[in-house]
């Protein structure tokens, strides 16, 4: 009878060490389960990261290629704004000075409509300036072109200036020097009265710089 009393107390006793072993076995892989899975979720936050940063990397290196790009672009245009400054510059001292020099003689070569070659007879009269110009280096020349009404204005201010260009090149063909021939265009005449053939000319100004 004492020996059945003994097995009912220890049986649930070593069921009940069992019980704990196992419950603590089991606790011990959870642990283990849920570390390995906070692990894996830092690597992959640490990845995302690095991701990250070398994004905002690349952000940094391409933003300062633009702003190298914007600094060069800048200097460019102020570079370019100068030298056209420059050059109004120049032409707005050599034209100021043409009112300097002394009035030898006019001639005005006439062109057909709605034409800007030279004719035989403007070839002649501008070979003969030539001549002039060759033999005294203080002659220069002042070029006026025009057009006749007919047409837009705009166009016939491209007219004018394809005109003097004309004259302009056949001078400096030749031999006559650039900075002794002043030019521009300005486009139709308008005075009533006058034919317009007599409209379609360019008006060349022999001036001498006085002594």
């Amino acid at each position: 009878m004492r020996q059945h009393w003994t097995c009912a107390i220890l049986l649930p006793a070593v069921v009940l060490l069992t019980g704990g072993c196992a419950t603590r076995s089991w606790v011990r892989e959870l642990v283990s389960k849920q570390e390995v899975e906070i692990g894996q979720r830092f690597d992959g936050v640490e990845k995302r990261l690095a991701d990250d940063a070398q994004q905002i990397e690349g952000m940094g290196t391409r933003l300062q290629t633009v702003e190298s790009s914007l600094t060069q672009t800048g200097q460019l245009a102020r570079s370019a704004q100068a030298q056209a400054e420059e050059a109004a510059g120049r032409l707005t001292r050599l034209w100021g000075s043409r009112n300097k020099r002394d009035l030898v003689d006019t001639l005005e070569v006439r062109f057909g409509f709605d034409r800007w070659d030279l004719d035989d007879a403007g070839q002649t009269a501008l070979a003969s300036l030539a001549k002039e110009l060759q033999a005294n280096p203080r002659l220069s020349v002042d070029l006026e072109g025009y057009a006749d009404p007919t047409g837009t204005y705009e166009y016939n201010v491209g007219l004018s200036q394809r005109r003097v260009e004309t004259v302009r090149r056949y001078l400096v063909e030749k031999g006559i020097e650039l900075p002794r021939i002043n030019s521009v265009g300005l486009g139709p005449i308008t005075t009533a009265g006058l034919p317009d053939e007599k409209k379609r000319r360019v008006t060349v100004r022999l001036m001498v710089q006085p002594e």
